[in-house]
């Protein structure tokens, strides 16, 4: 299966431990596509749809539904969770998730 940055895919995340996302959800892939093209794991972000404003989550929209792409639990998964590819978000979400990434992991 060919995986694209910032594309957004149905993932198997379970098992889970503790305060980690559970469940097979929608997550965004943040890993670059060098990478997602030559290993076979990827780095995603899963999206909920109930949450709450905080500085970490990325407010979207994304298949008619309102939530949050929640950047403070990214993690890296094997590409044989990934069930379906669901589509890809847009271009401004794109620029949130960057300054967001850069804030908590670069700035």
């Amino acid at each position: 299966m060919e995986v694209r940055q910032y594309e957004v895919f149905l993932i198997s995340l379970d098992p889970t431990i503790g305060h980690e996302l559970k469940k097979t959800r929608p997550c965004v892939v943040i890993s670059p596509d060098e990478m997602n093209l030559n290993i076979q794991t990827v780095m995603i972000a899963p999206l909920t749809t109930r949450s709450h404003d905080y500085p970490t989550r990325v407010k979207v929209s994304f298949q008619g539904k309102r939530g949050w792409i929640v950047l403070d639990q990214i993690r890296t998964v094997d590409q044989r969770r990934l069930v379906k590819k669901l589509g890809k978000i847009n271009e401004s979400a794109v620029k949130r998730i960057k300054s967001v990434i850069r804030e908590m992991l670069v700035d």
